[in-house]
């Protein structure tokens, strides 16, 4: 009897449940050099509050897809491009309105928006190069009303020694009253994934690369660019970089400390790094993220991580996480039917649930965007696929509420990127930075998602990128603009 009571005294969560969404076909495609890649940025570019999406496709063409409301997406009119690996919205000349940053195999292209979801050509400055990029972030520093840039190169395509040992050098670009000046970021280990963050929450940002050891081979690690010292960190500075086969990087703050907490996904393990009050540390294994190997089918060999996202997929006010897998191509020493990983925060511990939730493609995954697609509340789910469709899954579960928080300032970083904010609800204190970058190949600037369970409001407040905290207002489930 007393097993019995306890059974019933524990509250029933309902399981999460994505159903497939048909779109038009899009597929990444493409030899070696879009082996990586593969990115997708979700923005709202025609201000109705449904964000569109707009996908690399390697040897295909760019896609943007127009949302229509309801799920429904059609293509929409876009510049021809090729030779994409990635995609990046966010506003680079101040105007309210979401601008593109497409890398490629090649000379990077710039986008301007008009708020239609009409995009043209437009170098804002910014030099397109002649590079193999695979990664790119943006911070706006102190005093600036346009964004500091950074761009993560792979390997150097003209190296005659190459393509083992030959990474290319990435580059970080601060904004001048005329175009940009440029510092070279040397040496580069095969950047795939490069994020701007304050990652321990000292008021000023700096870079974290994200590196591919399978081209570097020896002598490269995980690297860290400090802005305000101009230089890379070491293990001097309490910056000690792992090894990895280095893919991508999702942050946020999973242990409720502030600080934020990393996923950084690779071959094999998919790292957790949590935070501390002395720096970042490697989970315990039982934590259930390293996802190594393949949960669905018998292939038992190594699975291979991409794009991964922190998102509270059932608004219980735990953020659970994402992971796009898929191998390469043919590598035979890793899985070939690689299902991607939905883990769900039970407490701080994760357990697989994709398969059932409907989000277990065995597609060699790339990119991806967990968001709300459709203004329901609910986090749904797109995913580029290397020689496959491009997947969209909308999230029908048995959710808690949540809130879809816009920030909202003066001058050219309008957005507020660089923000942190909090919501707390009785004891319990979420925090979300706002950030652009990581992932793998593709990102935007969206409003921050925060699931709140049962309650029907919550407090909210803002750290401005400038340090300013705003006073805690009442919210409610919903759309929710904090306005400096």
């Amino acid at each position: 009897m007393k097993w019995l009571l306890l059974l019933l005294a524990t509250p029933v969560v309902a399981e999460p449940v994505f159903e497939p969404v048909t779109i038009p076909s899009h597929v990444y495609d493409g030899g070696w050099e879009h082996f990586v890649g593969g990115g997708i940025a979700a923005f709202d570019c025609d201000g109705d509050a449904l964000p569109e999406l707009v996908a690399a496709g390697g040897t295909n063409p760019v896609m943007l897809l127009r949302n229509r409301g309801d799920m429904v997406f059609e293509a929409g009119a876009f510049p021809a491009i090729t030779g994409a690996s990635g995609v990046y919205a966010l506003d680079l000349d101040g105007d309210a309105v979401d601008d593109l940053v497409i890398l490629r195999v090649g000379e990077n292209v710039t986008l301007k928006g008009d708020g239609a979801c009409g995009f043209a050509v437009h170098d804002f400055g910014v030099p397109g190069g002649d590079r193999w990029s695979t990664a790119f972030s943006a911070t706006w520093e102190a005093g600036r009303d346009r964004p500091t840039l950074a761009f993560g190169n792979y390997v150097d395509r003209d190296d005659p020694d190459g393509p083992f040992r030959a990474c290319d050098d990435n580059l970080l670009l601060r904004p001048e009253s005329q175009g940009y000046r440029a510092t070279v970021l040397t040496p580069g280990f095969c950047a795939l994934s490069i994020l701007f963050s304050d990652e321990n929450r000292d008021g000023a940002a700096t870079l974290r690369l994200s590196n591919d050891r399978h081209y570097y081979v020896s002598g490269g690690t995980e690297q860290m660019w400090s802005l305000t010292e101009g230089r890379f960190l070491g293990p001097d500075d309490g910056f000690d970089g792992p090894s990895i086969w280095g893919m991508g990087i999702a942050s946020r703050d999973i242990t409720g400390d502030g600080r934020p907490d990393l996923m950084l996904t690779s071959m094999g393990d998919q790292l957790t790094m949590l935070s501390t009050a002395t720096g970042l540390t490697m989970a315990p294994f039982d934590i259930g993220t390293f996802a190594q190997r393949p949960h669905v089918g018998d292939d038992g060999r190594p699975s291979t991580g991409w794009h991964a996202a922190w998102g509270d997929v059932d608004n219980d006010g735990d953020a659970d996480l994402f992971i796009a897998k898929g191998n390469v191509d043919q590598m035979p020493d890793m899985a070939i039917e690689d299902p991607n990983n939905l883990l769900l925060n039970e407490d701080g511990r994760f357990r697989e649930v994709s398969e059932a939730a409907g989000v277990a493609s065995t597609y060699r995954g790339r990119g991806a965007v967990l968001a709300d697609l459709d203004g329901d509340g609910r986090l749904d789910l797109a995913v580029v696929n290397r020689r496959a469709p491009l997947e969209v899954w909308r999230n029908v579960s048995d959710a808690g509420n949540a809130l879809s928080i816009t920030l909202e300032q003066p001058g050219g970083n309008r957005a507020g990127v660089g923000a942190w904010v909090e919501v707390r609800t009785g004891t319990t204190v979420q925090t979300q930075e706002l950030t652009v970058g990581g992932g793998h190949a593709g990102g935007s600037v969206l409003p921050l998602h925060f699931g709140i369970g049962d309650a029907d409001s919550a407090e909210a407040r803002v750290i401005w990128p400038d340090g300013d905290v705003s006073d805690w207002v009442t919210v409610t489930p919903g759309p929710v603009r904090l306005i400096r």
